[in-house]
This record gives C-alpha cells, structure tokens and sequence, in this order.
C-alpha cells in the first residue's frame, strides 16, 4: 500500500492518515512538511478550500452573530505573568480630538490564535523545517501576516464537552489538569448529533473559563486547566479529521500543566535541553509537526446556548488575526453567524 500524496496548496486530494506521516522518509518522518508545498508558511488553514468556505453558507440559519473574544484587558493581574497587562492611554490634540494607543500589549494574553512560529520541536524544528534564526521581528517566515492576508473563515463547529459531561454524570473537574480523551470528543459528537467535515474550524468547549472567570482560589500560585489529553491518540484524532483550526476555552487547547503527560522528546531524555514548562506539552506536535493552528481562551458559552436552543452546532466562523509581520500570535478577532 503505498502512502496518498497530497497535492500542493490544496486539500481538495487524498492526505496520508496520521500514521502514515510515520513512513516519510528521514526528516519528513512524523510531519506534515512539504504536504502543502516546501514554502508554505499556513499547515492546515490548507484545508479551509474555496469550495469549503462556499459550502459553510448552509451553516447560516438566522443571522444572528455571536462574538467570541474576551476584553483585551480581561486579566489583570495577567493569567500568565510573563504575558503583562495593557496600558491603554487617550489623548487629545485638542478638546474636540481623541486618538489612543496601547502599550505592553502581549498577543497572547486575552483569546488569540497560536501562529506557527509559537512552538518549534526540539528534536525536529518548527514547521517545515524553517530556518529558527529568521524567526525574528521584521521577518516573514512563519509569522501571523501569513494568516492575516488570508483571513479565516468557514464551517466552525462547537463541541461541547462540558455540557456533555455534565449530561452523563462526569463533570469535567475545572480545578485541575484533566486530560479529556478523544472518546469523549466523538461521544460528545454522538450526543449532539453532529459530525466533523474537513476543513472545519472546531471549538471545544470545556466550561473552564467560565469557571475561572468566577474567581477560583489560587492560592498555591498555579494555573491549572483541563484540556485535551497530551498524547498521539489526539494528535492523530485532530489530522485525521482534516481540522483547520482548533480552539478552545482553556489555557492551552490541551490540559494545563503538562505534569501528567507521556509525550517526551529526546533531547530532554538526553538531558541536552533542560525540562521546563513546556515539557509534555502536545503544542510541540500539534504546531511545528502538523502546522495546526491553535486557539485559546475562546468565549464560548454564549454560542453554546445558542447551539443547544437551535439543536445544532455549526456555524459559519471567522477570525481576522493582525496584520502583524513576523508576528508570534495574535488575538483572534473571531466571531461565529448563525
């Protein structure tokens, strides 16, 4: 049997089941490198065809229009404290004028979108073995503007872990790092009566935000938040399904801290990188591997209502990132018509 070949710039073809990415030879081995072209700076924004993004206007039921973006200033003190709070200053020229500007604003403070320059592997590199020491301000390579000038926009769908959970007796425990497994995606799936097509933009919902909104005790100074387990099994789950984007209302999109993931990489077991936080983290597979774009910190319990109260869960998604050249991430400017 031999390994389908994905035609460049396109997902309109047959793609290599995530384990067959296995069988890619030398450096190729394990990625999605080269899938789409050897200078493609979008992974799987591929995926959102012009042909898709035409087929989501049946998504379109009411018109009514759900913004999903916290307030830029949503978390002071900063949720993470190495991303700071924004300064957000007025002024005048004169009685009848105002003008403005923010500083310290950190891209991925509030709910953002992950560019592909975010994490790289430490074994392997970042996405399609892109040169790391281009990826600087003023450079191009593998920087936010990419996805900017192409905008996003397509057939999102919620998935609705949370409510799902509460439904079967198993709430989610909002107060630590749960790993939720690709079971529960496809039997929340089952539970909705929906299915995933390709290209589409999925958005978990797991109630931890609303939850942390609430003011939990953090007393002991850690974050914590239940995602996405940290495991191949869910890597394989988000390709398989040709997914274009994936976000959530947590953290990280997968459970935070990593502190009780499997996945390891061989230059921390070698001991030539020190552990850090980032250890086990399924974002050094999902974005420089598989050059999945990610998002966090998504407002999702409005459109959940909403989806329930119409009995079903596809919407038709956009997302507009700044026009920022070089740019790590971004917010997300998202909103889902219904």
């Amino acid at each position: 049997m031999t390994t389908p070949q994905a035609r460049p710039q396109t997902s309109g073809g047959e793609f290599p089941r995530f384990d067959r990415l296995f069988d890619r030879p030398g450096r190729l081995r394990g990625t999605a490198w080269g899938l789409w072209g050897p200078a493609d700076q979008l992974g799987t924004l591929n995926h959102l065809t012009p042909e898709r993004v035409l087929a989501a206007r049946g998504s379109i039921v009411t018109g009514d229009v759900v913004p999903l973006n916290l307030p830029l200033t949503e978390f002071d003190p900063p949720i993470i404290a190495h991303r700071g709070s924004i300064e957000h200053i007025v002024f005048g020229l004169n009685d009848f004028h105002r003008d403005d500007r923010i500083d310290n604003l950190f891209l991925q403070a509030s709910t953002q979108l992950d560019g592909l320059r975010h994490f790289g592997h430490p074994d392997r590199g970042f996405y399609n073995d892109a040169d790391p020491t281009r990826l600087v301000a003023g450079q191009p390579d593998l920087g936010i503007q990419a996805v900017a000038q192409r905008g996003i926009a397509g057939r999102g769908l919620l998935i609705d872990v949370g409510t799902y959970r509460e439904a079967v007796g198993r709430p989610i425990d909002q107060t630590r790092n749960e790993q939720i497994p690709v079971e529960d995606l496809d039997a929340t799936l089952e539970w909705q009566g929906s299915s995933i097509q390709p290209g589409d933009i999925i958005m978990i919902r797991t109630g931890w935000l609303k939850y942390f909104r609430q003011g939990p005790d953090r007393s002991d100074g850690v974050l914590r938040s239940p995602g996405l387990r940290q495991s191949e099994d869910t890597a394989a789950w988000l390709w398989d399904h040709q997914v274009s984007v994936a976000a959530s209302d947590n953290i990280a999109l997968e459970a935070w801290p990593a502190t009780d993931s499997n996945l390891t990489v061989d230059a921390e077991l070698t001991g030539t990188m020190p552990k850090s936080s980032h250890s086990g983290m399924l974002h050094r597979i999902l974005i420089p591997l598989l050059g999945l774009t990610i998002g966090e910190l998504w407002v999702l319990d409005e459109l959940a209502a909403a989806c329930t109260l119409r009995g079903r869960y596809d919407v038709f998604l956009t997302a507009q990132p700044l026009n920022l050249l070089g740019g790590v991430g971004s917010p997300a400017n998202a909103m889902a018509i219904l």
